[in-house]
């Protein structure tokens, strides 16, 4: 009897292929690693948004005329509420400040001194407008200032010397001398008890600059009634002012 060889995968299944190393999935960048960077970027772009949207401080807008020499001071006048540098060629430049007037501007070597409606005196560089140097306010003067008693300004702004190099502002209540090289006050002197200063009431003699005083009354002789300054302060026998130069750089 013939014997018939077994079929040793009878009742298995067949043979599978070998299996292929699974390769891990590429890793995508994830958005939170993205977010340090962009959130950098978005810091960088609002602070500068808020520096361009920034107010200039005291409402200052220099507009600066394109192609004007600047070889020489342009005068100076007010128009519009505004100060204005022109030539023969036209307007150089314009300062303006927001809700605010100039009322009255005086003139200077390398300096453009003006007075604003809210006590405000402000010194601009005079030939070419690059800056705003100083901003001083008044104490008092912009109530004043609103009234027909002001002459709108007229005599507020006095020079102390030839050159310029200190500034009187005369209100009624008080005279305050700036240093024009960097706005620093150098000296008051209030009016009398009962009087007050009459800036539009004033004359020259050689550097010394006379202020009219009006007291209520008729008591005050009138040599009280007039006060003498210069660049120094209050002339009076045996003063001992303060100077006006520049501190000297230290050791």
């Amino acid at each position: 009897m013939a014997v018939l060889p077994l079929d040793a995968t009878a009742g298995q299944s067949p043979a599978q292929p070998a299996a292929r190393p699974v390769r891990p999935p590429r890793r995508r960048p994830r958005a939170a690693s993205l977010l340090p960077p962009l959130a950098v970027l978005l810091a960088l772009l609002l602070i500068g948004a808020a520096q361009g949207a920034r107010p200039h401080p005291f409402g200052d807008h220099l507009a600066r005329v394109a192609g004007g020499s600047g070889a020489s001071a342009p005068a100076l006048r007010t128009s519009g509420g505004a100060v204005e540098a022109y030539d023969a060629e036209g307007t150089r430049w314009r300062h303006a400040r927001e809700g605010r007037r100039a009322l009255a501007v005086l003139p200077a070597a390398g300096h453009a001194f003006a007075l604003w409606s809210d006590g405000l005196v402000t010194d601009t560089e005079r030939r070419t407008a690059a800056a705003v140097r100083w901003h001083r306010a008044v104490p008092d003067a912009a109530p004043w200032l609103r009234t027909p008693a002001a002459h709108g300004g007229a005599g507020v702004l006095q020079p102390l010397d030839p050159a310029a190099r200190m500034l009187a502002v005369v209100t009624p209540h008080r005279i305050a001398a700036y240093r024009t090289a960097d706005g620093d006050l150098r000296w008051v002197l209030p009016a009398r008890p009962g009087c007050a200063f009459a800036p539009a009431s004033t004359a020259r003699r050689g550097t010394v600059l006379l202020i009219a005083q009006p007291c209520a009354g008729h008591d005050a002789a009138w040599t009280e009634q007039i006060v003498a300054v210069d660049d120094l302060g209050g002339i009076a026998p045996d003063r001992t002012p303060l100077g006006n130069e520049l501190p000297k750089p230290g050791p």
